[in-house]
Parts: structure tokens; sequence; C-alpha cells
């Protein structure tokens, strides 16, 4: 397969498979079950980049990558959650573990071109693998006719297209710049440090309490991230 090929593959498994299914694990289990599911993004990167791209993480590394891990464990775990279901448990740990897992996939098996290749068109390229593997599953669904009535619905359409374009386009940019410029293993590891930053940014800008557990996985977070940045 051709360069092109890969990279319109990579979109299509890790957005428009990987996104659907991590939608699909958010219904049935719920946030923090899905939150923990994400937690392996790193590392099946890991595991991906040692067996087809010959990374290797050191000591100090593998104590970030662990620190950072459980940091997120901490700040997604809920003594509580919703009552789910036996059968909706399963689904949701097969769509959350499998998206997680195709994300992994779809980053690692375009990472060489991303090294090589004019960035930009890297992403841009595969970014129409997503968009048209989620057209296709809107024409599979049949619910065309039901998305086209949500849009013409009075929104907020200057927050919503100004929110989509930092999340969906900006900054997934900057995530895939993170692999181009450094080793996908370490790369997923900072990356994965996302959930408790939006802790951090809720407590600083919105107001949300924030009690011990999750300041200790900030600090966990924080600690991880600090050792994979300066070993």
């Amino acid at each position: 397969m051709d360069e092109i090929g890969i990279a319109l593959l990579s979109g299509f498994i890790g957005i428009a498979v990987a996104d659907t299914w991590y939608l699909k694990a958010l219904a049935l289990m719920g946030a923090s079950r899905t939150g923990i599911a994400a937690s392996l993004l790193s590392p099946f990167v890991v595991v991906l980049s040692f067996g087809f791209l010959g990374e290797r993480l050191g000591g100090w590394q593998i104590a970030g990558f662990l620190l950072v891990v459980a940091g997120i464990l901490l700040v997604n775990w809920r003594a509580r959650r919703r009552s789910v279901d036996e059968e909706h448990l399963r689904k949701g740990l097969f769509y959350g573990i499998g998206a997680v897992f195709l994300m992994a996939v779809g980053i690692v098996m375009v990472k060489e071109i991303l090294e090589t290749r004019p960035f930009v068109w890297t992403t841009q390229i595969r970014l129409a693998g997503g968009l048209a593997g989620m057209f296709v599953y809107i024409l599979i669904r049949g619910n065309a006719a039901a998305i086209r009535q949500r849009f013409a619905q009075p929104l907020p359409w200057k927050l919503i297209i100004a929110a989509s374009f930092l999340s969906a386009y900006v900054s997934m940019m900057m995530w895939l710049a993170g692999y181009r410029l450094i080793p996908a293993s370490i790369a997923s590891v900072l990356n994965e440090s996302a959930s408790a930053w939006i802790v951090f940014l809720a407590w600083a800008m919105l107001g949300e309490s924030i009690g011990l557990r999750k300041l200790a996985g900030l600090l966990l977070t924080l600690t991880g991230v600090l050792i994979m940045l300066l070993v």
C-alpha cells in the first residue's frame, strides 16, 4: 500500500471507527469507566511502537509512564458509578478498549509518514480518510435526514464552530506533530495527561470542585510528565 493509502486508512481506523466506538462506549457504560479504558492508549502505543517501530523506553521513562497512568486512573476513578447492566458493560468494554486500540494502530501506522512527508499534507489526507469513513457510516445507518434535521435547529453555531475548530482540527494537528517530532511511545504518554489537565482547567476556569483524589492524580500525572520531559 502506498503512503496516501496508509494515511487514508490511518484516518479511517483512528478517526471514523475509533471515535464512533468511543462514543458508543460512553453511551453504554458512562464517562468514568470509558475514561479508565482510555488510559490504555499509551500502553497500546508503547507495545505497537516496540513491535513495529523498534522504539524502547528507558528506566526513567517507564517510571514516568507508570506515574502518568496511575494519575489518570486516580482522576477518572469514581467510588460510585451509575448502574450498568452486565450486557451493556461487556459491550462498553469491547467498544472502549477496541476504540483505544484502533487509535493506537492508526497513529503508529502513520508515524514514519509524518516524519518523512509534508506534515500538513499528511494530516489532511488522514483527516479525509476519517471524514470519508464517517460519511459512509451515515449512509449505511440511513440517518442522514435526522442529522440534517438536527443541524437545522437553532444552535449556538459560533461557539460550536470555534470549539470544533480548536478541538478537532488545531489540537489534532498539534497531537500529530508530537508524534512526528518525538518517539510515539513518549508522545502517547504525554498526550495521556489530557484528562488530568481537563480536571485542572475545570477547577481553574469553571470553579468545579477538586478533591484530594483528583489533586493526587494531577500531581502524579505532572510528576510523570516532568520525568518524561527531563530524562
